[in-house]
């Protein structure tokens, strides 16, 4: 599970990390948020019916049999919790969390012209002072900061802890 504020780099680095773990022979699935939220554009009813559809993902891959589940776009304790509730009983989850600079974010979100609203100052910054506000409720097996760090690099760390 990768948790994060918008545009922190979630998935760059979730990507980086499927690829490395199917360089290491395990069979994994991507579980994205932003997708979930895709397939339903423009008539997305809410963000939160996007974060049901994608906890359920998540459960239903899991219940599959892939070895290995990537899942990201939490970023606030209930919506852990939301994924977590699908989660299988026996289930080992690691979850990372990463904390990012807002003026790093919204360039990031800047250069994407896809991002829409994140591209606002303001939204911006009530969303990482709100997941500023989560940090110390989320469970956390790996706290990254993003800033400074290629993606790739980021995931290599995660890959290191994952599989010792």
């Amino acid at each position: 599970m990768i948790s994060g504020p918008i545009a922190s780099g979630k998935s760059t680095v979730a990507g980086e990390l499927v690829r490395l773990l199917r360089l290491e022979g395990f069979s994994v699935a991507l579980a994205d948020l932003d997708t979930i939220a895709e397939m339903a554009l423009p008539t997305l009813p809410s963000w939160d019916w996007a974060h049901g559809v994608h906890a359920q993902l998540v459960g239903a891959w899991l219940r599959t049999g892939v070895d290995i589940v990537v899942d990201e776009g939490t970023s606030s304790p209930a919506e852990v919790q939301q994924v977590l509730d699908q989660v299988p009983e026996g289930t080992d989850v690691f979850h990372v969390v990463l904390t990012a600079d807002l003026d790093a974010s919204l360039a990031r979100a800047r250069a994407d012209s896809g991002r829409g609203i994140s591209q606002d100052p303001a939204f911006l910054r009530g969303d990482h002072e709100a997941y500023s506000q989560h940090l110390p409720q989320l469970p956390t097996s790996l706290r990254l900061h993003v800033e400074g760090e290629e993606p790739a690099a980021l995931a290599r760390g995660v890959l290191a802890r994952l599989l010792p």
